[in-house]
């Protein structure tokens, strides 16, 4: 009977790689076409792989744990000839004719179904080992060819390095300082990144190439708290904020374009992200034209994303092309902070706890109690000076005085 691969398939416009979280099959098992048979996991989120046809499972070659390269075989399913003619399922010795490529593109990175195109599974090894690295007095800003080989070998950034004291002219880190530092570290505790934390590390790295600058504005929130408490259901608090930044993004569109050459791009849809702590880091669905809809029509889906974001489940689509992110780190109880904006975005928005104080009330001529948050705005200074960051969160906090209005 004719054989069908099960191949891991392409999860994202920019994933290589995925974890296997779970088997749900073993050999022997039937399948039918389009049935959920493995779960994996990538740096966004938890997806599933299907299956192209009906047919029993006669190998695997997956494990749970390891990570597989997109394109790698998972496993192999023998199918009927009947199956395969009505579902269109490639077999492992057809050969159809490649897929023309586009200008520029390395026609390597299509898929050919072919018994040789499919790669045996192989562990991904992480590019971040996350070594503990202690404080240290000097550091180097030039690495030498060999210093470059040695870390290409271990997997290891600039960055990884860069607390390491250097015993070479200027402070320079040596092979042989980092050998001693390898050594030295060789019995420590400890454990791998998981892609998550690995993605984070990698848009963390990405976005501090730029110089970033922070901004921030006490705002009341007594409005947002009242008009909140007469709606059933009751919409987050966030989503009053996100609300109230795409508004003001919107007004002031120079703030939101990034930098690209000698052009700044401007936004053609404000798509706002929402920063969803998830274990071991952060997932960020977008919500799409957000100065478009009110808080009442944005509550259905602010929640659902959200529930999605914090179970794994967002689809590629779901968090990609925000222009900005909204994050709550108030939530922890945190008084202030400076958020770091995705590499592909120029602001991120965060919100601190809400404290009850004592404000100056001129209408009273006395101090009264209020609930004052402090919104940060971090900022891409090539893109936004100062002063429009700080009219920018101005507006933000009046917008917040009239939640009625979002």
């Amino acid at each position: 009977m004719p054989q069908v691969p099960i191949i891991m398939p392409q999860l994202g416009e920019s994933i290589a790689e995925a974890r296997i979280v779970r088997l749900n099959i073993s050999v022997g098992d039937s399948v039918v076409a389009d049935q959920e048979i493995i779960e994996v996991e990538t740096n966004k989120a938890t997806m599933g792989v299907t299956t192209l046809c009906g047919g029993t499972v006669i190998e695997i070659r997956a494990e749970e744990g390891v990570d597989y390269p997109v394109g790698s075989l998972l496993g192999i399913l023998e199918a009927t000839e009947e199956e395969i003619s009505r579902t269109g399922a490639p077999t492992m010795g057809e050969q159809p004719e490649p897929e023309s490529s586009k200008e520029g593109e390395d026609e390597n990175l299509h898929f050919r179904q072919t018994e040789q195109s499919y790669e045996e599974p192989k562990l991904v090894e992480p590019s971040v080992r996350g070594l503990p690295v202690p404080a240290g007095m000097k550091g180097a800003h030039y690495i030498s060819p060999r210093m470059r080989a040695r870390m290409d070998e271990l997997g290891l950034r600039e960055a990884d390095i860069s607390a390491i004291e250097g015993s070479g002219a200027g402070g320079r880190v040596t092979v042989e300082d980092l050998e001693q530092f390898l050594e030295y570290i060789s019995d420590w505790p400890e454990s791998s990144a998981s892609p998550m934390r690995l993605a984070v590390a990698d848009a963390m790295r990405r976005s501090w190439s730029r110089p970033l600058a922070s901004v921030g504005l006490p705002v009341v929130l007594d409005p947002v708290l009242e008009h909140r408490s007469r709606q059933n259901p009751k919409p987050g608090l966030t989503l009053y904020v996100l609300r109230a930044f795409a508004i003001a993004l919107a007004e002031q569109p120079a703030t939101a374009g990034f930098l690209i050459g000698e052009k700044v791009v401007h936004p053609r849809a404000y798509d706002i992200g929402v920063a969803v702590q998830v274990e071991d880091g952060v997932v960020v669905p977008v919500l799409r034209n957000v100065d478009q809809h009110c808080v009442p029509e944005l509550a259905e889906e602010y929640g659902q994303l959200v529930g999605q974001a914090r179970d794994r489940k967002l689809t590629p689509e779901q968090a990609q092309g925000g222009i900005a992110t909204v994050t709550n780190f108030g939530t922890f109880g945190l008084k202030w902070g400076t958020p770091i904006p995705l590499p592909n975005e120029t602001l991120i928005l965060g919100l601190a706890a809400g404290i009850k104080q004592p404000r100056w009330s001129e209408e009273v001529g006395a101090f009264v109690p209020v609930t004052e948050t402090e919104l940060c705005l971090t900022f891409d200074h090539r893109v936004v000076d100062g002063g429009g960051a700080g009219l920018l969160l101005q507006r933000i906090g009046a917008l917040l005085q009239a939640p009625e209005k979002l």
